[in-house]
């Protein structure tokens, strides 16, 4: 019986150090160390409909939930990894501006796992105006010129000139994406102003 205790509180303990090992994906920088890169953490992958976020919490990724019941958007699947940039929380200048969460970037690349960390290079800012509420959103894709599906795309100008529509989809996306709150553009702005927000909104 000792034996059968002693096993148990080992294993027991192995649980918890393994629990206590879990990555603290906000604890991460907002750029690698070793290329000095924006690095964004996968919550949901792209294609899929089901919602989740990461909880600082209990260090793992959960479903949303609305009135009960795991939150899908009813709409297309995601269109990219949608994600957060870590190290970074939104500001609270404005009465009228989302805040107290990590900044938020969709990448647009195939699927990746959440929990995934990955260096990517912003695009543009989409501004979301929910309800009365400004929410900002970093569209980027990645650095390593083999995992983009936009060849050449880096910056603002080169996607509105070589995939036009893709402004106009991602504005569609956002605003049918079946928020429980009206959504409306409130504008795109360059990478400039991405870059800026980012590094204003580091902790």
């Amino acid at each position: 019986m000792r034996v059968s205790n002693l096993l148990l509180a080992s294993l027991l303990s192995g649980l918890g150090l393994l629990a206590s090992c879990r990555t603290d994906y906000t604890d991460l920088p907002t750029f690698s160390k070793e290329r000095h890169l924006l690095q964004m953490v996968v919550e949901v992958p792209a294609g899929t409909n089901h919602e989740q976020r990461y909880s600082p919490a209990t260090h793992s990724f959960q479903p949303l939930q609305q009135a009960g019941v795991e939150r899908m958007v009813e709409f297309l699947p995601f269109p990219g990894n949608y994600g957060f940039i870590p190290g970074t929380r939104v500001a609270t200048a404005g009465v009228n501006i989302a805040a107290d969460q990590p900044l938020p970037v969709l990448v647009l690349a195939e699927s990746e796992a959440a929990g995934t960390v990955t260096e990517v290079l912003p695009l543009a800012m989409l501004l979301l105006d929910i309800d009365g509420t400004l929410e900002q959103i970093v569209v980027a894709v990645p650095a390593r010129p083999g995992q983009r599906i936009l060849p050449d795309v880096t910056d603002w100008a080169t996607l509105r000139r070589r995939y036009p529509a893709v402004r106009q989809s991602l504005g569609l996306w956002f605003q049918h994406r079946n928020l429980p709150k009206p959504v409306r553009i409130a504008g795109w702005k360059d990478e400039k102003y991405a870059e800026q927000q980012i590094r204003a909104q580091m902790q």
